[in-house]
This record gives structure tokens, sequence and C-alpha cells, in this order.
């Protein structure tokens, strides 16, 4: 399976925000950004190119692909259903990427990072309605459950995680149990519910050259 191995404080770097690549760290003085808040590279700090047109539209998809830790081919996929799909395709697009199953393990408190819930999800910890599903990209839908296997509850991550989760909201669209370490996808998410700052359009226009 394709991933991304190398240094992802660099990924954080390159879009010149923090896109919460390893959990808690992003919080501490030891993030990359508040070190060296310069592209990474040889000539990362002495070369800040104005972008306009391509270059703007080109960093924005590669600023969203990153958050969600996917890759190209895959991304483009993603938004060729959401130009099929009925309604706003930028819109469709970050619904989908919202219900993928390691974002909403994220989302609901269970793991620090998306990186981390995709590990989760990997090693069969979640179960989507009394079933294990170890399928990253596994897409949630309205009504389901998701849980934490029975013997998995107190793995010391999730534990972890469950104590940093105050520092997050959980979005409108899902509900969350911490006693019974299980959530339920009440809807699909709204554009309002993507708390990141993302400008959808410019990946449309991007795609639709």
């Amino acid at each position: 399976m394709a991933r991304y191995r190398d240094a992802v404080c660099r990924l954080c770097r390159r879009e010149g925000i923090k896109l919460f690549l390893k959990g808690q760290r992003c919080l501490t003085d030891k993030c990359a950004i508040e070190k060296r808040n310069f592209p990474p590279g040889q000539h990362g700090k002495s070369r800040r190119p104005k972008l306009i047109g391509y270059g703007l539209q080109l960093r924005e998809k590669q600023k969203v692909r990153r958050l969600y830790g996917i890759l190209e081919d895959q991304f483009r996929i993603y938004f060729e259903k959401a130009a099929r799909a009925k309604g706003i395709t930028g819109e469709n697009l970050l619904s989908m990427l919202e219900r993928r199953l390691d974002n909403t393990v994220y989302r609901l408190g269970l793991a620090t990072s998306r990186a981390e819930a995709r590990q989760l999800v990997r090693h069969s910890h979640i179960l989507v309605n009394g079933r294990k599903v170890n399928i990253p990209s596994f897409q949630v839908a309205p009504g389901q459950e998701i849980a934490v296997k029975e013997g998995s509850r107190q793995l010391a991550s999730i534990q972890r995680a469950l104590d940093l989760a105050g520092n997050r909201s959980l979005p409108s669209w899902l509900e969350f149990d911490r006693e019974q370490m299980k959530g339920r996808v009440t809807s699909f998410p709204k554009r309002e519910d993507v708390n990141f700052p993302i400008q959808e359009q410019m990946i449309v226009e991007l795609y639709s050259k």
C-alpha cells in the first residue's frame, strides 16, 4: 500500500499552516511551524515566491490532500465522484473526505491525529454497526454506529486522545458517548462543520482546467 513515509512536519511548513499531522505535538512549542515558519529546503528561508492563479489552486489542493492524508490518485477519484453527485462539487468533496472512517474516528476524539486514527482502523480496533472495519477510506453514513472494540478500550493511545479531546469541539453530524466509547453519525456533514480554512472552489477550478 503506497503512503507518505517522509517527515510530516515539512508538509505543514510547505503549506505555511498547521495541518495537525502529529496530534498534541502541534499544540506545543516543538511544532515545526513555531520553530521554522518557512518552506523546507535549502532556499526555503530566502525564497518566497508570490503565488497567483494556478499556484494558489495547487497549494490549496495539496493542503487539503495532506490534511486528510490522501495520495494524489485517490484524491482525484474523490473529486470525480463529487463532480458526478448532485449538489455543489466542492461541498460534496469535503463531505466525502469528512465521512472517511479514519477522519470520523479522529473527529470523535478517539485519536489525536488522522494518522493515529488510520492506524486504529487498520489494526481492527474500530467497529461499525458491531462489525470490524479495517478500511480507513470506508464511507460512514447517517445512522451508523462507530465504536471501539471491547478489548481495545484500555489502549493508552485512545485514553490519551479522550483526555485531550476537550480541546476539540464535536461536529454537529456526530454524537459520542464517552462511557460506552461509541459514537453515531446523525447526518451528512455540512460545509460549516469543516473547521479548517479551506477554499474548495480553488480545487474545483484546478481540476476543471
